[in-house]
Order: structure tokens, then C-alpha cells, then sequence
């Protein structure tokens, strides 16, 4: 099984949770106890193990603030 790494840029998130809505695993939540320095609650990944790869939170992201990789097994 393919694993990856998902990375947000936690500054610019907006907290916006489109990437929650459109995750077919259901991995990505939001935090309520991390924010940033905007207010905005950060995104977490409940299951690293679990993601396909697909991108879906990157792509759907307005501010473009994940990046989805594979990484080498």
C-alpha cells in the first residue's frame, strides 16, 4: 500500500473545512483546539494510514494550502 504525507500551510488556512467535505476516507477534521495566528481552526488528519492520494483536499483548497505526496516505499 502507497503511503503519503499531506502538509498545510497552517497561516493561510481559513479554516473553511472544504477539504473535510470532500475527503473520500474521511481522515481530515477540524481542531478545535489549534488555531492560528488569524483565529481560523486548523485542519488534522485523524488517519495518515488511510489516505489514498486521491488530492481531492488540495485540489478543492481556495487558498491552496495542502500539499498531498507519495511517498517512497
Amino acid at each position: 500500500m502507497k503511503q503519503h504525507r499531506l502538509t498545510f500551510n497552517n497561516v493561510a488556512c481559513k479554516g473553511c473545512e472544504l477539504c473535510n467535505h470532500v475527503c473520500p476516507v474521511h481522515i481530515l477534521v477540524m481542531d478545535p483546539t489549534r488555531m492560528n495566528q488569524s483565529g481560523y481552526h486548523l485542519v488534522s488528519v485523524t488517519d495518515i494510514s488511510k489516505c489514498i492520494g486521491c488530492s481531492f483536499c488540495a485540489m478543492i483548497c481556495p487558498d491552496s494550502v495542502i500539499k498531498v505526496e507519495q511517498l517512497d516505499e
